[in-house]
């Protein structure tokens, strides 16, 4: 089933690891077949991957949009796990379900709620800094 994408002028895009920038107008094109696709909204930056739960989602991006080296970038995948579970043991959960879509090699889904991940993060980091505030 082939999948219609329309990007904004100078969005970016990621295709099965080539990275993709529009021009000046909007485009549309169709993908044919089934490759890892990324939009810009999707894609974190490695410098930006600045706290422990965005080098989790920035370790799975890597395994989605490039398969090379998968056993390294799975050993990463478990170290930062263990990391993230140590320091915020309530994002056991979360992460087990993250964790279940690797092991079966579906990236995406484990990208959707890595995205999540992030949200609790920022959300428990704005907590504790107002509860440090009030202190």
């Amino acid at each position: 089933m082939a999948l219609k994408i329309n990007l904004k002028p100078h969005e970016r895009l990621i295709i099965d690891g080539a990275v993709i920038t529009n021009g000046n107008t909007k485009c549309e094109f169709i993908v044919e077949n089934n490759v890892p696709i990324l939009r810009q909204k999707d894609i974190l930056r490695e410098k930006e991957a600045v706290t422990p739960c965005k080098r989790v989602y920035f370790i799975i991006q890597l395994m989605y949009i490039d398969s090379k080296d998968l056993v390294e970038k799975h050993n990463l995948y478990w170290s930062l796990v263990k990391d993230v579970v140590e320091a915020a043991p309530s994002t056991t959960e979360m992460l087990g379900e993250i964790s279940e879509h690797i092991l079966n090699n579906r990236y995406y889904p484990a990208l959707k709620l890595a995205k999540r991940l992030i949200k609790y993060e920022e959300e428990a980091m704005k907590y504790a800094r107002t509860r440090a505030q009030r202190v």
